[in-house]
């Protein structure tokens, strides 16, 4: 009796398929969480959706936060830079999200956020997967807190990979109460091996 039952469960016939999700909220889910913009193939490969239909998608995607037709405007957009799509604020609300940011009560950066900033420090311009190389961990959201607390910023895209190269601001400066970047430290006396800059692997 038991195997009549488990046969029964197991049948195709009785098992009702997942719905697949929509592509446009597969792409919206990879767009959501990448640092820096994503080329079209290797977007059609996170979905596993073929290439043509991605990018009408995108297309879709770009007219739907811009307004087109009945629906509102979004405070972000979706832009490709340099081969690679990602999402930004839009440029008009740039003082909105400086305000709310200067407005955050100042918090004490980790160990993990010094690091990752004396490196953008000293090795600007410098893109994200290099810092990662230099210090053997991930940076994602290390970098978006430096984004996010305004100590870092985004200089240029590279115009062959599209990676954003990112660099220091001058309320960094503030902070340290220096005028320049010249004013930093020879970082050579700060290494056990005495590297005139850093190495892969320096900095954990």
């Amino acid at each position: 009796m038991t195997d009549d039952v488990t046969d029964e469960i197991l049948t195709p016939e009785s098992t009702e398929a997942a719905p697949e999700i929509p592509l446009s909220e597969r792409i919206e889910a990879i767009l959501f969480i990448v640092d820096e913009p994503i080329g079209l193939v290797a977007l059609a490969a996170a979905v596993g959706s073929p290439v043509p239909a991605v990018r009408q998608t995108l297309e879709t995607l770009v007219e739907d936060y811009d307004g087109v037709g009945t629906g509102p405007r979004r405070g972000f957009e979706l832009r490709e830079v340099g081969g690679g799509w990602r999402l930004y604020v839009r440029e008009d609300l740039d003082a909105v999200v400086a305000e709310f940011v200067g407005g955050q009560a100042p918090a004490r950066l980790s160990q993990a956020a010094l690091e990752t900033l004396a490196v953008i420090a000293y090795k600007q311009p410098v893109t994200r997967s290099q810092v990662a190389s230099i210090r053997a961990v991930n940076v994602d959201s290390v970098v978006r807190t430096l984004l996010a607390r305004g100590l870092i910023t985004e200089l240029f895209a590279d115009s062959e990979t599209g990676a954003i190269n990112y660099g220091t601001t001058d309320a960094l400066l503030q902070h340290l109460g220096i005028n320049s970047l010249d004013e930093l430290p020879p970082i050579s006396p700060l290494l056990d091996d005495g590297a005139d800059g850093f190495d892969e692997g320096t900095i954990r």
